[in-house]
């Protein structure tokens, strides 16, 4: 996996396909390779995908604990920064869906398009599902294959025990988080895409509703039979995007020309 020093951290990504860059950020405790596997290659067709794995978690250095959302935005500019992409589309699943979200707010000029997957920006029911959902003490007691499987993905980087700690990093990242405001959400104006299962516990349908009418150029995505895991639905998700973006690449492609644009008169 190669790597690259982005805002400090030594960060492992994937990188495949052709065509404009496309950033797709995982969901917690899971890696860019393993979540986005399936979808990865279906966009890899059109895009040009990075697959990061953020701070604390697989192969990216950074503790497992300590960081917050607004972290894990400075982290994915910092990316694109060393990457040198002035402007990028930007996909987030969950965790990585709120990041996108705070990332498109920090810095909607460089967003070509959002997707922001089983995300909502109210702080409920993702505490409280959060809370019951990703207890590493009850993970570990009733669910003992998955505790090891976490431990074989992050604890040979980030040390024994890292999988607890990241699981309890979690949690208090989305108590802590502070909530997007209507005035902040509505400053991105890429074409966005929000997308939700009808029976994700953690974002009610009216959630999702909300966000895609909060955007200034919002799109509503359910998932019918689908849950949380909504990268689950390729079949149905993968088609969905591809709709997405094709109808959206002409804005796409004038918004990364302005980028471009404004980078010349300032070095001018």
């Amino acid at each position: 996996m190669p790597t690259i020093v982005a805002n400090g951290l030594e960060t492992g990504y994937e990188v495949d396909g052709a065509g404009p860059p496309l950033i797709m950020l995982h969901g917690a405790t899971s890696s860019g390779r393993e979540h986005f596997a399936t979808l990865a290659r279906m966009l890899g067709e059109g895009f040009l995908v990075f697959l990061p794995d953020a701070r604390g978690h697989a192969e990216t250095s950074g503790s497992p604990d300590g960081w917050t959302t607004l972290d894990l935005a400075a982290d994915v500019l910092g990316f694109a920064d060393a990457l040198g992409l002035s402007s990028f589309h930007l996909l987030g699943y969950s965790m990585g869906g709120m990041t996108a979200l705070h990332v498109a707010v920090t810095a909607p000029q460089r967003i070509r398009t959002l997707v922001a997957i089983s995300i909502g920006t109210e702080r409920e029911p993702r505490l409280s599902v959060g809370r019951r959902l990703m207890d590493p003490d009850r993970i570990a007691r009733e669910d003992p294959g998955w505790a090891r499987f976490l431990a074989a993905r992050h604890d040979p980087r980030h040390g024994p025990g890292s999988w607890q700690r990241l699981l309890r990093a979690v949690v208090d990242d989305i108590e802590r988080q502070p909530l997007l405001t209507d005035a902040q959400v509505r400053t991105v104006d890429a074409p966005t895409l929000v997308a939700a299962g009808d029976r994700d516990p953690f974002v009610p349908v009216p959630q999702a509703l909300a966000l895609s009418r909060q955007v200034r150029d919002g799109r509503l995505l359910i998932l019918p039979g689908v849950g949380h895991e909504a990268l689950g639905a390729a079949g149905v998700l993968g088609p969905a995007l591809g709709e997405f973006y094709r109808a959206t690449a002409d804005v796409a492609a004038r918004r990364a020309a302005n980028v471009d644009r404004e980078a010349t008169k300032e070095s001018a």
